[in-house]
């Protein structure tokens, strides 16, 4: 059985009744469609298990059985103009509550495109750090880029990280150190390597700590399942440890949902992936799953209650 086809036996598998009674925002997901005539700068041709439409109705699809009850985009592309798109792409569907967009705040025009997207009110803040050769470390001494996320912050913007390392931490740090108001959310923090050397993990363990203590900071539980030696595990057993840890130093209050999707399909479908983080959070009880599920993304984010059934109203 060819690797698509097992995924697709998995998802066809997974009753209506596994449904957690907990309304789920799922807050990283990335919309994307190759058809357009300009093509798409992500992802390759060359993956076929990605490179294929990804949109609203697919993402209904796949989730009704789940609990998902909203999203909110991430964006990646680093076009401009693929912002717009996406707006357009959200507002045709209500399943989509928010959207994190590409913008740089270093840029002359970074303002009048910020007016230009905050004026729907799906636009929830932006994405920087490790990504579109980007570098978010050369930019902190730009007094320009810190005067625009200072615009941010006014605005109750969220700032969403790429992509983890212990350097990215050390310099989400010197940016709330900058914008002491600033809504930051860490991405796909469990993904990070922790280094093995005593100076590396010092340094990690240093930063988590420093964070952890800022009320402002978000962690994303996500991009949780990986390759360890040839297969991947969708137990939970594996992934504890570093769960754990997360949960030790954020606490209930202040780690997100988010699958990842559709850049999670080459390790498992939208099932496995959240079936794992679900065995951990619903273990600790309703109060806390809620939390993860859905209540933090409120504080973190702001998203907009747009049908019936998305919790908090």
């Amino acid at each position: 059985m060819q690797r698509r086809e097992f995924l697709a036996a998995a998802a066809a598998a997974i009753p209506a009744a596994a449904a957690t009674p907990i309304p789920i925002i799922d807050t990283h997901i990335h919309l994307f469609d190759p058809r357009r005539p300009q093509g798409i700068p992500w992802p390759p041709k060359d993956n076929a298990i990605m490179y294929k439409p990804a949109l609203p109705d697919r993402y209904r699809a796949l989730t009704k059985a789940l609990g998902i009850t909203g999203a909110i985009e991430v964006e990646c592309s680093p076009w401009l103009e693929d912002n717009q798109w996406v707006l357009d792409v959200a507002a045709k569907d209500t399943i989509v509550v928010g959207m994190i967009g590409n913008l740089e705040p270093g840029k002359p025009d970074f303002d009048k495109q910020l007016d230009r997207f905050a004026k729907n009110s799906l636009f929830r803040g932006i994405r920087y750090g490790y990504l579109w050769d980007r570098n978010i470390r050369a930019e902190l001494k730009n007094p320009a880029f810190i005067a625009g996320l200072k615009r941010l912050a006014a605005g109750g913007y969220t700032l969403d990280s790429a992509n983890p390392t212990v350097a990215l931490l050390e310099d989400l740090i010197e940016v709330g150190d900058k914008v002491p108001n600033l809504k930051i959310v860490i991405d796909h923090l469990p993904k990070i390597a922790i280094p093995a050397d005593a100076k590396g993990r010092a340094a990690y363990d240093a930063a988590i700590r420093t964070l952890a203590a800022r009320p402002n900071v978000y962690v994303k539980v996500s991009a949780v399942l990986t390759k360890i030696g040839d297969r991947v595990p969708y137990e939970l057993a594996p992934y504890k440890p570093k769960l754990d840890a997360l949960y030790a130093a954020f606490g209930p209050d202040r780690l997100l949902y988010g699958s990842d999707w559709p850049n999670s399909d080459p390790l498992g479908n939208y099932a496995q992936v959240l079936q794992v983080v679900r065995d951990y959070f619903e273990a600790k009880g309703p109060a806390v799953a809620e939390k993860y599920f859905w209540k933090n993304s409120i504080a973190a984010y702001g998203w907009v209650h747009r049908e019936k059934g998305q919790p908090g109203k």
